[in-house]
């Protein structure tokens, strides 16, 4: 199961039930797919696919939409 979690124009950001324990999100884009990691600070985990204009551009909406992220997270997670 992959909870979408927002949406931004074409990018989605997501999690995938119980992959790992610390607090993470994946971001899918037309052109790739990368993971961040939300703790202890937001982190690039890893990527295909995307350059590193289009990095920055995602790790700034993650950065921006944190709190989303990690509410969301809690309350997947806690069921």
């Amino acid at each position: 199961m992959s909870p979408t979690i927002l949406r931004v124009g074409s990018i989605r950001f997501f999690f995938n039930s119980r992959e790992e324990l610390r607090k993470h999100v994946h971001v899918q884009t037309p052109d790739g797919v990368a993971k961040f990691w939300l703790e202890p600070i937001i982190s690039l985990d890893h990527f295909h696919g995307l350059n590193n204009k289009r990095l920055n551009e995602l790790q700034d909406l993650v950065k921006k939409h944190e709190k989303v992220f990690i509410r969301a997270w809690e309350k997947h997670f806690s069921k």
